[in-house]
C-alpha cells in the first residue's frame, strides 16, 4: 500500500480535466434523417426559397378575385370548373376570366390565378361554380419564400439540431447536414475478479458493470462508447490496452486499478503515458481517481466500485464529455430541492456527493455504500456537500445539480 499525496478539492480537479479536454474537430456529413441532435458543425442556408411556387394551404378552387367583386348571396358570381391540381401537379395554362381550377392542398397557383376560395364556401353544380361573396387577392395561398427566402440561415455553426432544424433543412432539398463527429470514448475495466456477464461465475470473480453503466452516460451525452473486456491485473497487459485505446479513441476511461493498493497499477501507467493531472480527490465517494493528459488527448482513471465509478462520471466526466462533443451545459442543471429525509454526514476534510431520487416533491439521499449498485437506484440528481458543513437534514433545503435527459426526466417535484 501507498499513501495518498495531496487530494485535490472538487473544484479544482474539474477545471483542471477541463482544461485538458479539446473539443472535437472532426466533421462528417450525415443524411438529414439521422441528423437530430448532432451538434452542426458549419451555418446552413437555403439554397432555394421554400415554397418554391405560390401553392394553397386549403382545399378548394384557384379562381382570379376580380371574378368575385360583385358577388353576393342574391347575385352569386358564376365560374366554370375547367380542372384540378393536386400537390405533385400544375395546371397547364393560364386561367382565364370567369374559370375556377379545383386544387388540392399544397398545389402550385396556376397562372392567372389570385386566390382560393374553399369549398364549404361555394356550391357546385356539374362544371358550374357559384361564390357568394368577394373573395379577397391573396387568401389561402402561400406565397414563394413564405416559409423562408433563399439565402436564410436555418442553423448556426454550434447548434443541437432539432426536429424542426432538420425538418427545414429537409424542406430545402440538403440530402446531408455537416455535423462534428461523435467522440469515441474507449472504457477500460481492469481486475482479475471481473467476468464478462454470460460467462460462468465463480468464487471471488464478479461480474463487471462499470461498462453497461458508463457506456450509458457516454451515449447520453452524444459519444459512441466502446467498452473492452477486463483486462487482467498485470501492468503490461493494462498499458498496451491503454495505449490501443488511445490510439482508436477521443478518451479513455479507466476502471479500477487507481487507488493505492499493490494491485493498484494506474497511479504507475499513466505517468508513463503522459502528464498526470492529478491522484486523488477530496470526495466521497470517489476518491481514488486520477487523470493523465496524452498527446492532447485525456485517460481518466476511476474507482472500481460501481458506486463511485458512477457518481463521478456524473459530477466529474459528464461536463468533460459534454466539452468534447460541442454538446451544451454540463449536462445537468443547478437548482434547489428541499430534503425528504437525512443525508449522510460530510467528513471534515471531503467533499459528499449525495445521489439523489425525487418522490412527492422531496429529494430523498439513496447512498447505501460505494459498492452497492442500489446506492444510485433512482437518483437523477445529486448533492455536492462541502467539507466540515453540519449534516443535511429532513427539511433542509439544498442545491441540487439535476441530470439532463436521458439520464434524467424533463422534469420533477422538488423546487428550482
Amino acid at each position: 500500500m501507498r499513501p495518498f499525496g495531496r487530494l485535490r478539492s472538487v473544484a479544482s480537479v474539474r477545471r483542471q480535466l477541463l482544461r485538458a479536454i479539446h473539443p472535437i474537430e472532426r466533421v462528417e456529413n450525415v443524411p438529414v434523417e439521422t441528423a437530430f441532435d448532432r451538434i452542426l458543425a458549419r451555418d446552413v442556408v437555403a439554397p432555394r426559397p421554400v415554397p418554391e411556387f405560390a401553392r394553397t394551404t386549403w382545399d378548394g378552387y384557384a379562381i382570379r378575385s376580380a371574378d368575385t367583386g360583385t358577388a353576393r348571396p342574391a347575385a352569386p358570381a358564376e365560374l366554370t370548373v375547367v380542372g384540378e391540381v393536386f400537390a405533385e401537379g400544375a395546371f397547364p395554362r393560364t386561367l382565364r376570366a370567369g374559370e375556377a381550377v379545383e386544387i388540392a392542398t399544397g398545389g402550385a397557383i396556376p397562372r392567372g390565378a389570385d386566390t382560393v376560395v374553399i369549398f364549404e364556401e361555394v356550391e357546385r353544380t356539374g362544371r358550374r361554380l357559384r361564390v357568394s361573396r368577394p373573395v379577397p387577392r391573396g387568401d389561402r395561398i402561400s406565397p414563394p419564400g413564405q416559409d423562408f427566402p433563399r439565402g436564410a440561415r436555418l442553423a448556426r455553426r454550434g447548434e443541437r439540431l432539432s426536429a424542426v432544424a432538420v425538418g427545414s433543412i429537409a424542406a430545402c432539398g440538403l440530402p446531408k447536414v455537416p455535423v462534428y463527429a461523435r467522440p469515441i470514448v474507449a472504457i477500460v475495466p481492469n481486475g482479475n475478479e471481473l467476468l464478462v456477464p454470460g460467462t460462468r461465475g465463480g468464487p471471488g470473480r464478479i461480474y463487471e458493470s462499470n461498462n453497461a453503466t458508463l457506456s450509458a452516460v457516454v451515449t447520453a451525452a452524444g459519444g459512441v462508447p466502446r467498452p473492452e473486456p477486463p483486462v487482467r491485473d498485470d501492468p503490461r497487459a493494462i498499458e498496451r490496452s491503454l495505449r490501443r485505446a488511445l490510439r482508436t479513441s477521443d478518451l479513455v476511461l479507466a476502471t479500477g486499478g487507481s487507488s493505492v493498493g499493490e494491485r493498484d497499477h494506474l497511479p504507475q501507467i499513466l505517468p508513463r503515458l503522459g502528464t498526470l493531472l492529478f491522484h486523488g480527490i477530496a470526495v466521497r465517494p470517489g476518491k481514488p481517481t486520477l487523470a493523465a493528459a496524452v498527446r492532447g488527448k485525456v485517460v481518466v482513471g476511476m474507482p472500481g466500485h460501481p458506486t463511485s465509478c458512477l457518481a463521478n462520471m456524473y459530477w466529474l466526466v459528464l461536463p468533460a464529455l459534454h466539452r468534447l462533443g460541442r454538446r451544451p451545459g454540463p449536462g445537468y442543471s443547478e437548482g434547489t430541492a428541499v430534503l425528504g429525509a437525512d443525508a449522510v454526514a460530510p467528513s471534515s476534510g471531503m467533499s459528499t456527493v449525495v445521489p439523489l431520487r425525487f418522490r412527492g416533491g422531496r429529494a430523498y439521499p439513496t447512498f447505501r455504500g460505494s459498492a452497492i449498485h442500489a446506492s444510485l437506484s433512482g437518483a437523477t440528481a445529486f448533492a455536492m456537500l462541502a467539507p466540515g458543513t453540519r449534516r443535511a437534514r429532513a427539511g433542509d433545503r439544498l442545491r441540487v445539480y439535476r441530470l439532463d435527459p436521458p439520464l434524467g426526466p424533463p422534469s420533477e417535484g422538488g423546487n428550482g
